[in-house]
């Protein structure tokens, strides 16, 4: 299917990369189909969650866990039965990340990580209770010349 996007015009995109929000995400409840498209051209760890209704909305994402070694995400009851997940490898945690110019003052959101069955091809974004997570972490990429 063609879809016009935010960030990269219009694409051609494949019914895999569709994911359905049975429940839409916060504040945005009856956006409920969004595709998870690459960011750029060039491989990198970033992703938009771009919604097929809406082409302005979409939310840059990554997985935390490159960035983030220490996270730890544990899916509730509910969230485990509502996306029908098996064991942990069914699913794939992203963070939703505020992008700032410049780069640096970037935050990720680790209170509410994106939670996505992709076999099932149904999400959730989710709160945790744990308080040492906050909706605005610094998120600081290191390069190859600072690692010792």
């Amino acid at each position: 299917m063609q879809l016009k996007t935010k960030y990269s015009g219009d694409v051609e995109v494949d019914d895999r990369q569709l994911i359905e929000f049975p429940q839409g995400i916060p504040s945005f409840e009856n956006e409920r189909i969004f595709a998870i498209l690459p960011f750029g051209t060039e491989p990198n760890p970033f992703y938009i969650l771009q919604s097929v209704m809406t082409p302005e909305l979409a939310f840059v994402m990554a997985d935390p866990f490159p960035f983030f070694p220490d996270y730890q995400v544990t899916l509730s009851d509910s969230t485990i039965e509502q996306l029908e997940v098996k064991k942990e490898t069914d699913v794939t945690i992203y963070t939703v990340l505020t992008v700032k110019d410049p780069f640096n003052e970037s935050t990720a959101n680790l209170r509410g990580p994106i939670v996505i069955h992709e076999g099932k091809q149904t999400g959730k974004q989710i709160l945790l209770q744990d308080e040492k997570y906050h909706t605005r972490h610094r998120f600081v990429i290191i390069t190859s010349s600072e690692v010792r």
